[in-house]
């Protein structure tokens, strides 16, 4: 898709690079200096391999404010703005990264195919919230610049520059793909390059199937320009009748729901786009009129229609209303075909209220990408990942009872999707809905999935006379409907089910089980990084915890009894680091003793995995870490205001995201601590909104055994040279690749599954050769 905005791609050109490929050339940036091994921090770990410099330069847009420098006495000024990047272009810059994957020769092609309609959904959702966001700050008169110091309309003004040049990009990944995939028999085509017979048979296919539920709407004195929904494809036909001269424009909006937006010719795997057919038989609609211009636009909608919690006698009511608001909220972008003519460009944006100049985007071709999803279901093993299959947990293959095997091991620590959340987390809560022992369930839900089977088991427990109590969040950002059918569907059940706290959502993933074991009351526990969702589980890289803790399970009771009452009194926790009472305070306490702590034979590491790093304080924290000589490890999937490599400031720090076929979503912090380490796993990024607004949870691992698990994922992404991105201190990333004639080595999330899967098969072979007993004897 190329977008050809009349002020946007020149001006974006000036202020970020595009991502550029130089094949051959070597990157020697001036602040490089060699990184510290884990080795040479923590002497008594293996010694990990440097990470080798890339040979060919890969590199997404940088920053368009320069580099920080120091004041002439060489002190750098934290408070400064220019230290930290901006929250919404560094997530737009991770898009170029995701998108890179739909541009690799080293990623199966219909594996490419989804990662344009992956980048294409993000940017839907980017414009419905944060471009929303900030239209809705320029349009109250806010000026007040953000922590990296831009107003919101610069920041405005940078996005729209930024998302202009990443569809021209990913439009251009698009038309090298597709004559790819051609060479394997799956075509895109035009409805009029198709022969006679074709077209005939899709005007057929349209007319018995999809025909009676479309409705033409036409714009004139007696009707009033309709509404547009949010994302919806639409056609404007210019038309009139044939002894006429006066042009009449109509609407005809591309039904949506179960219907295809490409239809297939007859199992060919030959497809051509839905509104393609429709504008090429609109003689159906109109009969005997002359159609002379038919174009397609799309809306996007502000999905910020939040209201003050704090006012409302019901929270349940609220959310339905603000659901009905987001559907008639404010228009923030129009797209628009690139046939569509100056005069109807113009009538759009004055009807939708939109500046023509900053909010109209020209699109060449397809409109809303993310439906090219569907052709990734095309089953031919050539174009896709090589098959992946969970492997259950070493812990949990046996058919014993999953509260004594919790109880034997203490903790076990869960990785999906490479370890199975249908016999782990699934099982947990199907085991405790049905033991006898088991006295109650207590649990958090943010998002889940219709094909989960979670929710039932919460049902079933409640059928069987154990207390339930379920913490719905209703306001998970797009999922608010799906959220109060379920919460319906368990109070129906007989379940205790409260939305929270107010003011605050309720984004912690904890599962809490009161068990009666022989020697009394216990309390087993599920803490994950991930949503209680079957579907996700498959397609992120989560971490959990299954365990029996004490110290852990007195404190999520303690969160259970804040959650379902919203009481404040001095709650103690022991273990776990919840938000907002203890988070940030816990992990700027530990960073500043990493920093206290640091000396030449006790070097300090502090390292962080996790989707963003947005928090001032933390950032201007881990700045000062790493200005102390604390090597600074962070594994950040998107959002990150540090800049790395900044002479006589961040020299110790470095920065990656990992990229790859699962969306990274695990959240690890660890401390070194002078050798008495510490890991962290919880739902909590580093930022603002988490750290102050949303009830997180982050919890220990204190197993040794767990802890070395950890450790291997952490130097295995640390050392990735095929998925792996290093932020460079301009704000932009260089894609790690291997030296010359170094080895290749496959991505960090490859090794993991080889890695899941030797150790399942090492199971079944030491299994096999264990000694066998003599079968006991029948005896009647």
């Amino acid at each position: 898709m190329t977008l050809k905005g009349k002020d946007g791609e020149e001006s974006a050109a000036q202020i970020f690079h595009e991502i550029e490929v130089v094949p051959g050339v070597e990157e020697k940036p001036e602040e490089t200096k060699r990184a510290l091994t884990v080795r040479e921090i923590v002497p008594q770990r293996p010694s990990l391999p440097p990470v080798a410099p890339a040979r060919a330069l890969t590199r997404t847009p940088a920053d368009s404010v320069p580099v920080p420098e120091p004041d002439e006495d060489g002190f750098h000024d934290l408070s400064r703005p220019e230290y930290l990047l901006n929250r919404e272009l560094t997530w737009l810059n991770f898009n170029f990264r995701v998108l890179h994957e739909a541009e690799d020769e080293r990623t199966p092609l219909l594996e490419r195919l989804k990662f344009i309609a992956i980048v294409s959904s993000n940017v839907d959702e980017f414009v419905m919230k944060r471009i929303g966001g900030l239209k809705q700050l320029v349009g109250a008169g806010i000026h007040e610049p953000s922590a990296d110091g831009r107003t919101p309309q610069e920041q405005l003004d940078e996005c729209n520059k930024l998302v202009r040049k990443l569809e021209k990009r990913k439009r251009r990944a698009l038309l090298a793909l597709l004559p790819r995939l051609e060479e394997h028999g799956i075509r895109i085509v035009s409805y009029n390059d198709l022969a006679a017979e074709d077209k005939a048979y899709l005007r057929e296919l349209y007319f018995e199937n999809y025909y009676p539920l479309v409705t033409p709407q036409a714009t004139d004195p007696a009707h009033p320009f309709p509404f547009i929904s949010n994302l919806s494809l639409n056609l404007l036909v210019t038309l009139r009748h044939s002894d006429e001269s006066d042009p009449r424009l109509a609407r005809v909006k591309v039904p949506e729901g179960a219907i295809p937006r490409l239809l297939e010719l007859r199992d060919s795997k030959t497809f051509v786009r839905f509104e393609d057919v429709m504008a090429n038989n609109l003689d159906l609609l109109f009969p005997g009129m002359v159609i002379d211009e038919v174009a397609m636009f799309r809306v996007t909608r502000n999905a910020n229609t939040e209201r003050e919690e704090e006012k409302a006698e019901d929270l349940l009511a609220l959310i339905e209303s603000e659901l009905r608001d987001r559907k008639f909220a404010p228009i923030v972008r129009l797209e628009v075909s690139d046939n569509l003519s100056l005069s109807h460009r113009g009538m759009l944006a004055a009807e939708l209220g939109l500046d023509e100049a900053a909010d109209v985007f020209e699109v060449e071709g397809m409109q809303g990408m993310r439906d090219l999803m569907q052709l990734t279901s095309i089953p031919d093993p050539a174009l896709h990942d090589a098959p992946f299959h969970p492997v259950d947990h070493l812990d949990l293959v046996s058919e014993r009872n999953i509260f004594h095997v919790i109880r034997e091991a203490g903790s076990v620590l869960l990785h999906h999707p490479y370890i199975s959340f249908a016999t782990s987390v699934e099982r947990f809560l199907s085991e405790a809905s049905s033991d006898p022992k088991v006295r109650a369930i207590k649990m958090c839900l943010y998002r889940t999935s219709a094909d989960t089977q979670v929710l039932n088991y919460l049902i079933d427990a409640a059928r069987n006379d154990k207390q339930v109590a379920v913490v719905v969040e209703l306001k998970a950002r797009f999922d608010e409907q799906a959220n109060i059918r379920w919460a319906a569907r368990l109070e129906e059940a007989g379940i205790h089910v409260t939305y929270g706290v107010v003011g605050l959502k309720t984004h912690c993933k904890v599962v809490l089980v009161v068990r009666q074991d022989h020697d009394g009351l216990r309390r087993y526990a599920h803490v994950g990084t991930g949503n209680y969702h079957a579907g996700t589980a498959r397609l992120y890289s989560d971490l959990g915890l299954l365990t029996c803790g004490k110290h852990i399970g007195q404190d999520l009771t303690e969160l259970f009894n804040y959650l379902s009452t919203g009481y404040k009194p001095k709650r103690r926790y022991k273990r776990i680091l919840p938000a907002p009472k203890t988070c940030r305070h816990g992990l700027l306490m530990r960073i500043e003793r990493e920093i206290q702590q640091h000396a030449e034979g006790s070097p300090g590491l502090i390292q962080m995995k996790m989707n963003a790093l947005e928090d001032a304080r933390i950032t201007r924290a881990l700045y000062r870490a790493s200005q102390a000589g604390v090597q600074v490890d962070l594994i950040i999937r998107d959002t990150c205001r540090l800049r790395p490599g900044i002479p006589g400031l961040s020299e110790n720090a470095r920065v990656i995201s990992v990229v790859g076929r699962f969306l990274e979503h695990a959240r690890i912090a660890y401390f070194r601590n002078d050798g008495d380490e510490e890991y962290f796993i919880g739902s909590a990024d580093l930022m603002r909104r988490n750290l102050n607004s949303r009830v997180e949870v982050l919890a220990p691992v204190e197993s040794p055994d767990l802890r070395e698990e950890l450790r291997t994922l952490l130097d295995i992404q640390l050392e990735d040279t095929r998925c792996a991105w290093e932020m460079q201190s301009d704000g932009s990333y260089v894609q790690r690749t291997p030296a010359e004639g170094d080895e290749v080595v496959k991505g960090s999330q490859e090794q993991l599954i080889d890695l899941y899967a030797k150790r399942r098969k090492r199971s079944h072979k030491l299994k096999r050769r264990k000694p066998q007993g003599f079968n006991r004897r029948n005896i009647r």
